[in-house]
């Protein structure tokens, strides 16, 4: 079968999403490697850090980090049993608890930074801090043309 013919540009930004994607397998096991120590993984870190940042339903949680609210709720559930998390009232919602974190979260979340910070440090000077921005400039740009003009339902433009 031939595939269909694109434009330069078209051809640009499928090769840019196509590396994007590609990006994800080993950012998650560079994410893996440095959260393992605190006996965590990228997807538990996530979730920590969502709670960390303010306390929030699960729900809010998944929307923020672009993922299923059913898998979050999953490694929240875990994080809790585990005396990592906690669920407190939500004064707008009765059923859609906030997950806020324990001291021990508040430990293993604060180890995974430290680490996180130095390979920051180093893949940034190795990369380039203007490139790096440029790239992230251009990611968030695209992440909001999807946003504003694709739906699941109809991606065409």
């Amino acid at each position: 079968m031939k595939d269909p013919e694109r434009t330069h540009a078209g051809d640009a930004f499928a090769e840019f999403a196509i590396t994007a994607l590609r990006l994800a397998g080993p950012l998650t096991q560079a994410g893996d490697a440095l959260a393992k120590p605190s006996g965590q993984t990228s997807a538990r870190w996530q979730v920590l850090a969502a709670a960390n940042h303010a306390p929030m339903s699960v729900a809010d949680a998944a929307r923020a980090l672009g993922l299923a609210r059913q898998g979050v709720q999953r490694i929240a559930d875990l994080l809790e049993a585990e005396g990592l998390i906690a669920y407190r009232d939500n004064p707008t919602h009765q059923r859609a608890k906030l997950m806020v974190l324990t001291a021990a979260g508040e430990t293993a979340l604060r180890e995974i930074k430290v680490r996180q910070a130095a390979w920051a440090d180093r893949l940034g000077a190795e990369l380039g801090e203007r490139r790096l921005r440029q790239a992230s400039a251009l990611m968030a740009e695209i992440i909001e043309v999807l946003k504003e003009r694709f739906s699941p339902e109809d991606p065409a433009p």
